[in-house]
């Protein structure tokens, strides 16, 4: 299956991920709006042909924490996955090349 790359914005996968804002320790609270703006920025090269990044604080416990949508239809994890694929891309590998992304950005963004 061929592609032309970059795909239009309702083609692409939205990738909603919240950040929970203890991640960026106990004064959190206060940092969480500044670090998503500032992760949303580092993040937006990455896999941009075919991924759209929402970067966003978690503040309802009840939303999960990463989020897929195409077309702006909400996608299950199998979904995603097989979305995924087309482009080479395993949905485990690719959660967890972000969440080790966004642990640099956090010390990045606070200085360590």
């Amino acid at each position: 299956m061929t592609h032309d790359l970059p795909l239009p914005l309702y083609k692409k996968l939205t990738v909603t991920f919240r950040v929970e804002p203890g991640c960026l320790g106990p004064d959190g609270i206060e940092h969480i709006e500044g670090f998503c703006k500032f992760a949303k920025k580092e993040v937006a090269r990455l896999d941009s042909d075919f991924v759209r990044w929402v970067i966003t604080p978690r503040y309802d416990k009840t939303l999960l924490e990463t989020e897929y949508k195409t077309n702006n239809k909400r996608l299950d994890h199998d979904k995603a996955e097989k979305y995924l694929r087309v482009f080479g891309k395993e949905l485990d590998d690719f959660e967890e090349h972000l969440q080790d992304k966004l642990s640099l950005l956090i010390d990045q963004y606070l200085g360590r």
